[in-house]
């Protein structure tokens, strides 16, 4: 049956073949059908479906029985049918076996009538040389003496095989979207603690009683960003699980549906407003800490505003592109921008990961700076200073294990020169690519004197930890006086070197804490 470019055809009924001798040959070529019969199609032999976008999905492979060549337009429909065939079992195909369940091989009478009993006609190619004329004796009416120098008849032991196109290439191979076991196990894990740190950062953040300062304002948006990457990551780890398996069966339509693309779009946008965020949280401390007695020129919460608006524009432009063709999120199952098909896809994913290797550069020099200019030999205490540059370089080195091994190959494949491969790849992008979105919270809120401050304000104002939070309120009493008292004298003492590594404002009645 030959349906080939009928652009009109949206769908056959699912009882049209039911019943129905063949069809052998079934073309659905260039059509707009979204789905094949369930029922009916278990004489089709050869199938076409190639051009044929709309079919993303491919019906129960137990009512293929008999196919035996498949052109299609997807390669990894591919990938189900031959994973299929290889474990399907003919003795369960009635058209072989005429209704039997099982295929004894020391009955060669059942095995014969496998091939020609019954409906075998509708099951095999028309021109297949089944029988010989010196070869096949037949006693009376019955077929106990059979010589079988043709193993083409010995279906209990010979399986015949299954050709379909398009192959498995490069960006899809024919596996699950986690690819390896222990990332499954990974991804569950990095994706909760992104998930469960950064929402922690922002439920204390919006419930402090203190005044938002520029610091506390960047913080929010660096835990939204790295938040946005945790989803993503969530959403790759329920599809991975309800399609653990059987992906192949599910894969176009997750990557070309509304899923995917959400799930892309978080992953860039996400990213680049993390990077972003952390470019900007780094040059206001050192911007703050080159100008610490000038509080006239420290950085207003207006102009904070004004420059994250602008990120969020930058990073929702990056996401929105390839939504728009500019790339595609639908080229790989972790539904990341890897289409580098045009010159103007290539170009954008070049441009993001310049952007991501600038960005590195300057939080690498903006960190040396700052620890140049607060670095004073006149200070008797010394483990201010090593405990300052033990957390830059820990700053340093997670930007630095979070952007350069995805960045290296990014750019090779990039100009077309991959260095890995997508299976390999997924390594990176689970265990590198969303480290600062688990450690950031840590490094620049959790770990911190203000967050804690905050954090047991809260809790007790839930009824717990009411002795902790008086504390904090006492040590911040004091530690108020204390930068006073240091101000007074204009040195660049312990307390504002450490207040720039905890990310708080320097500025006495702004946020008063000791570190």
């Amino acid at each position: 049956m030959v349906l080939k470019n009928n652009r009109n055809l949206r769908g056959i009924h699912r009882d049209a073949f039911k019943g129905a001798t063949g069809p052998e040959v079934l073309d659905v070529s260039a059509t707009a059908l979204k789905k094949l019969p369930a029922e009916g199609l278990e004489s089709v032999l050869v199938l076409f479906a190639q051009s044929a976008y709309a079919l993303k999905s491919l019906p129960p492979l137990q009512g293929l029985w008999s196919l035996r060549e498949a052109h299609l337009t997807y390669n990894s429909h591919c990938c189900a049918l031959l994973s299929w065939s290889t474990h399907r079992d003919f003795t369960f195909n009635p058209a072989w076996n005429n209704g039997s369940t099982s295929c004894d091989e020391s009955d060669s009478t059942a095995r014969v009538q496998h091939v020609i009993g019954g409906s075998a006609e509708g099951t095999l190619p028309k021109d297949l040389n089944i029988f010989s004329d010196a070869d096949l004796f037949v006693d009376d009416e019955s077929f106990g003496d059979v010589n079988f120098h043709y193993p083409e008849l010995d279906f209990c032991q010979t399986r015949p095989t299954l050709l379909c196109t398009p192959e498995a290439d490069a960006f899809n191979p024919c596996e699950d979207i986690a690819g390896f076991s222990f990332l499954r196990v990974a991804i569950w894990f990095i994706n909760i603690l992104a998930i469960t740190g950064n929402l922690t950062v922002l439920l204390v953040s919006f419930t402090s009683r203190n005044k938002l300062t520029v610091p506390r304002f960047f913080m929010c948006n660096l835990a939204f960003a790295d938040l946005c990457i945790g989803i993503y990551l969530l959403m790759i780890a329920t599809v991975d699980l309800r399609t653990h398996g059987h992906y192949s069966q599910h894969a176009i339509e997750w990557q070309t549906g509304p899923g995917c693309s959400a799930a892309g779009f978080l992953s860039v946008f996400g990213g680049e407003l993390s990077v972003y965020t952390l470019s900007t949280i780094t040059l206001e401390r050192w911007h703050t800490i080159t100008n610490a007695l000038q509080v006239e020129r420290h950085l207003l919460l207006t102009q904070a505003a004004s420059i994250m608006a602008a990120g969020w524009l930058i990073s929702l432009g990056m996401g929105m592109l390839p939504l728009v063709g500019v790339s595609s999120y639908s080229k790989v199952s972790m539904c990341l921008p890897m289409d580098i098909e045009t010159p103007l896809a290539q170009t954008f994913i070049i441009i993001i990961l310049l952007f991501n290797v600038g960005a590195f550069i300057v939080v690498c020099v903006c960190y040396v700076l700052i620890y140049l200019a607060v670095k004073n030999p006149e200070v008797p205490r010394r483990s201010a200073d090593t405990k300052m540059a033990k957390r830059m370089a820990v700053l340093i080195f997670t930007d630095f294990l979070c952007m350069a091994p995805i960045s290296f190959f990014a750019i090779s494949a990039a100009f077309k020169v991959p260095l890995i491969t997508v299976t390999n790849s997924k390594i990176l992008l689970v265990l590198f690519f969303p480290i600062n979105s688990c450690a950031n919270p840590f490094l620049y809120a959790i770990f911190t004197k203000a967050f804690r401050k905050d954090a047991y304000q809260l809790m007790s104002a839930l009824g717990c930890c009411k002795s902790k939070a008086s504390v904090h309120r006492m040590n911040a009493h004091c530690g108020e006086k204390a930068i006073n008292f240091g101000s007074s004298y204009k040195g660049s003492g312990t307390a504002v070197r450490l207040a720039v590594m905890e990310g708080q404002s320097h500025h006495p009645k702004e946020e008063g804490e000791l570190t």
